[in-house]
């Protein structure tokens, strides 16, 4: 059976391994055929669906504060823009969360520490975030590894700020109320679950989007404009320890 979605978190998270805040975040989701992203998942994992469609995310924001066991966050090397693709899981105990294709990270440590500790597919970037009034800019041109056969991989997402969102649908909440990360630790299957507050979203404009990011993560170009664009000023997250 597989556990609903809900706004808030459906577990608690009694240890806290990972503290950090997601600032400032763009959401971009395309509608995709659950087939043709199955074989991208790991093992034990299964495309989440809504209203039989999954969805590719582009993810953009800024990462603040990251620490370790409830300490307050790094100053420096806590603070740093990421952009992420995403796709949407659910395990074989209806454990609902997602699995990241690719992280762009702007810090070169965190990106070591994600890629040797957790096995998550950090990669070195360059990359900005910028506000003029109630849009914002992106930016982000990998440094390293670069995906084979390619020049660079590089997003550039520009959106405006819309209403806040008084009732969120099934599917805005389908597309950001998860509580989990599924993946692979060193041959074994991961579930890292997270708690935060209830998302505040708004409707957001995208004005540009030229990015091959999605591509770079083995996925196929969108063929059309994105299904939902959203954006929240953020949250303050915890992540538990894996289970």
């Amino acid at each position: 059976m597989v556990e609903p979605v809900t706004p808030e978190p459906p577990r608690p998270v009694r240890r806290t391994l990972l503290n950090q805040s997601w600032l400032d975040v763009a959401f971009v989701h395309w509608a995709v055929d659950p087939e043709a992203v199955g074989g991208l998942l790991p093992r034990g994992v299964r495309p989440d669906v809504y209203e039989g469609a999954t969805y590719v995310g582009l993810i953009a924001f800024r990462m603040h504060r990251v620490g370790w066991f409830g300490l307050p966050g790094v100053p420096y090397f806590g603070n740093f823009p990421e952009t992420n693709v995403r796709l949407y899981s659910v395990d074989e105990l209806g454990r609902r969360g997602v699995v990241f294709r690719s992280f762009e990270a702007s810090r070169l440590l965190p990106v070591l520490i994600a890629r040797l500790g957790f096995q998550l597919p950090y990669m070195w970037a360059e990359m900005s975030v910028r506000q003029r009034g109630d849009v914002i800019d992106y930016a982000a041109r990998r440094r390293r590894p670069r995906p084979a056969g390619s020049g660079g991989a590089h997003a550039r997402i520009s959106i405006r700020i819309g209403e806040r969102i008084a009732e969120p649908s099934g599917l805005d909440d389908f597309l950001t109320a998860r509580w989990g990360l599924h993946g692979d630790w060193y041959g074994r299957s991961l579930y890292l679950p997270n708690v935060h507050p209830r998302w505040r979203l708004h409707r957001a404009e995208l004005l540009h989007l030229d990015e091959n990011l999605i591509t770079a993560a083995g996925l196929p170009r969108p063929a059309a404009p994105p299904n939902s664009v959203l954006f929240s000023p953020g949250v303050p997250v915890r992540f538990g320890a894996p289970i």
